[in-house]
């Protein structure tokens, strides 16, 4: 049995009385801008570091700031790909993670200042912010 001409038959008739194809792609292309015009205000907010990214809708609280011994080093990190407070948190969280180490991380410059109370090597540091998917620029 061949239904080939039936199923052309059904998609050749035209639109039903009181609907006209123009209205349905004006409606998707209303529902299209509406999407973007979020998507855009969504973009603009994550980038100023105001969204929640990073898997949580709102910024973790502060981590209280790690005691050490007598500090016999300092480093000062230069970042790359902090887009919010949530990122900054996860770095201060990674680096105060390492034995004998504390950090200040700040969004606006995207900069870790780590103290350390032993010798810590720039691989070390430089692995514990990367191993996070952000780019460590220097170190100094």
């Amino acid at each position: 049995m061949n239904t080939l001409p039936f199923a052309l038959a059904a998609v050749s008739e035209p639109a039903p009385a009181g609907r006209s194809s123009a209205a349905g792609i004006a409606i998707i292309l209303v529902c299209l801008a509406a999407a973007v015009v979020f998507a855009a205000r969504a973009a603009v907010r994550h980038f100023k570091g105001q969204g929640g990214c990073c898997g949580d809708a709102a910024p973790p609280p502060p981590e209280p700031d790690k005691q050490i011994g007598t500090v016999v080093m300092r480093r000062r990190m230069e970042l790359s790909g902090l887009h919010c407070m949530n990122c900054v948190g996860r770095v201060k969280k990674a680096l105060d993670a390492l034995p004998g180490v504390a950090a200040d991380v700040t969004l606006d410059p995207q900069v870790a200042l780590v103290s350390a109370d032993r010798q810590v090597s720039d691989d070390e540091l430089r692995q514990a912010v990367e191993a996070l998917d952000f780019k460590v620029v220097s170190i100094s």
